[in-house]
């Protein structure tokens, strides 16, 4: 992976860190599953009027939106209205990356190296200590509904991966066409038909400027950037490469809970958050020179 590949991974690491913030503050303003369908409805309106079509297979596509856009931020969301912490969301969520491996490893027969294997084992480990760490300040139930969304995430990856789009941001727009209509009969069914379009009256006052800063967030920068990056860098190397790098998200996203929301971290968990890093670092092969140029140049 080359250096200038790495920065991308850590940018879309610490944009998705900061949209745990995003989402604690729009579920303030906004219903769970409604707010979930406004986010990708935002981008799936100019998309379908502006974007042409990715070239790649329907079912790549649908599995991508059903996968990371609707199975992970249906349960995400709705860990987090009752009661998920938000440092420890992005904590939790991260099990992604080792399903992602998983699945990579056992769907797509992509083998990983021992490197590999110590270094996403590591990183864990740093994983499993903060969550022992914080198991006293959540639910059970929070806890499983955000697993079920890491393992809608990790589906995701490897449906992006397998549509092989030649223009990665035109699938990752795309894949946002695919949530907004299961979610809102969702929202209809659950949250009532009312409830999601009273929020979006009430969100058009000065109290409810936060709630649509934070939409706004989590649809261009969350979305539209970060999983734009994501897919491309997806799509350039195996899964098992570009996975661990989501183990960085709930350093950013603990840290910004503890700076904003005043969720403090103990002396455990930011130590295991060093070993997170560490594990993505030695868990992130290097390619050889020529095959860093033969990358850059195509």
């Amino acid at each position: 992976m080359t250096t200038r590949d790495r920065l991308l991974a850590c940018l879309v690491a610490a944009l998705w860190g900061a949209n745990f913030l995003a989402i604690h503050i729009g579920l303030e303003h906004f219903p769970p599953l409604f707010m979930a369908a406004l986010r990708f409805a935002v981008i799936a309106v100019p998309t379908v009027l502006l974007v042409p079509r990715p070239q790649v297979r329907l079912r790549w596509l649908l599995g991508f939106g059903i996968g990371f856009g609707t199975v992970q931020f249906v349960f995400l969301f709705i860990a987090m209205d009752i009661g998920m912490p938000t440092g420890l969301a992005s904590l939790v969520l991260q099990a992604s990356a080792p399903f992602t491996v998983l699945l990579g490893a056992l769907l797509l027969r992509e083998r990983l190296s021992l490197r590999q294997g110590i270094g996403i084992a590591i990183a864990v480990v740093g994983l499993a200590a903060i969550a022992v760490s914080r198991a006293q300040v959540a639910a059970v139930l929070p806890v499983l509904l955000t697993l079920v969304g890491a393992l809608g995430w990790a589906f995701g990856n490897l449906a992006s991966r397998l549509a092989a789009a030649p223009n990665p941001l035109h699938l990752t727009l795309w894949m946002s066409v695919v949530p907004p209509v299961p979610l809102l009969l969702m929202s209809w069914m659950w949250e009532g038909p009312a409830a999601g379009w009273d929020a979006l009256r009430a969100a058009f006052t000065p109290a409810g400027l936060p709630g649509v800063a934070a939409i706004g967030y989590t649809s261009v920068l969350a979305t539209v950037v970060a999983s734009g990056i994501w897919v491309w860098l997806m799509r350039r190397y195996p899964a098992g490469v570009v996975a661990p790098y989501s183990l960085l998200v709930p350093v950013v996203g603990i840290a910004l809970a503890a700076g904003v929301l005043g969720e403090r971290p103990s002396a455990v968990e930011l130590v295991a958050a060093a070993v997170i890093v560490g594990g993505v670092l030695l868990g992130t092969p290097r390619p050889a020179p020529v095959a860093d140029d033969v990358r850059l140049s195509s």
